[in-house]
């Protein structure tokens, strides 16, 4: 029950300072600092952090100076409170994290002041870079079963093409795709082979390939490109 929380958390607020009752205005835990106007402090109680746990928090937040959230964590489950976008998400919206173990004590995993996330630029690049190379857009979002169209996908799908009648040199692939040497050395996915030195070909993957992106936005052109239609 979510009430043998709140003496954990009533100690640990009224250690801070604060005058504190519970179930006020459908609030679990309301905290009041002394002098006027008063800091108001709002908990929310839940045996684990949910989102429900966060959309009580949003829907208080309106009302209060000052938002937690309060969960049970055993040493065994830390569930949601070991969840760095979970922690993340109550920066973002300048929400703290308390966790009560069964002992009573109280632990604070994310502070209501807490600095939102640090921007990482890296992968906010790497985002920027992919979405600039891909050709169209080939596929749809929201699945998770099927490969993924990428830009460097559209590329050896464009060297397989142009693989397709006869071998060649990766710098006979250059204007198809710049990084043409490097495709056909990695061969991630299998298509190429060498048949001499410096000198590639298609193997049955590859043209199995062709074959199977062509129906779903494989609009490969006859120079090799493929087009804004994806792969």
């Amino acid at each position: 029950m979510e009430t043998k929380l709140y003496l954990p958390v009533k100690r640990f607020l009224e250690a801070a300072g604060y005058t504190v009752k519970g179930e006020v205005a459908n609030c679990d835990v309301v905290g009041l600092s002394e002098g006027e106007p008063p800091v108001v402090v709002v908990c929310e109680l839940k045996l684990r952090f949910n989102l429900e746990l966060v959309l009580q928090a949003v829907d208080r937040a309106a009302a209060s100076d000052e938002i937690w959230l309060a969960a049970r964590v055993s040493a065994k489950e830390k569930g949601r409170g070991s969840d760095r976008r979970f922690r993340d998400l109550c920066r973002r919206l300048g929400f703290g994290m308390l966790a009560v173990s069964d002992s009573g004590t109280v632990d604070v995993i994310v502070g209501p002041t807490a600095p939102m996330p640090r921007k990482n630029a890296r992968r906010r690049s790497r985002l920027v870079e992919e979405h600039r190379r891909r050709r169209g857009d080939p596929t749809e979002g929201g699945g998770s079963k099927m490969p993924i169209m990428t830009a460097y996908r559209q590329r050896a799908l464009a060297c397989a093409d142009a693989l397709r009648d006869s071998c060649l040199r990766p710098r006979d692939l250059r204007a198809v795709a710049p990084d043409a040497a490097r495709i056909l050395l990695t061969n991630v996915y299998g298509w190429f082979e060498r048949v001499d030195r410096g000198v590639y070909g298609l193997t049955d993957h590859g043209v199995e390939a062709l074959r199977r992106w062509r129906p779903v936005g494989a609009d490969v052109s006859p120079s090799g490109t493929v087009t804004d239609g994806g792969e």
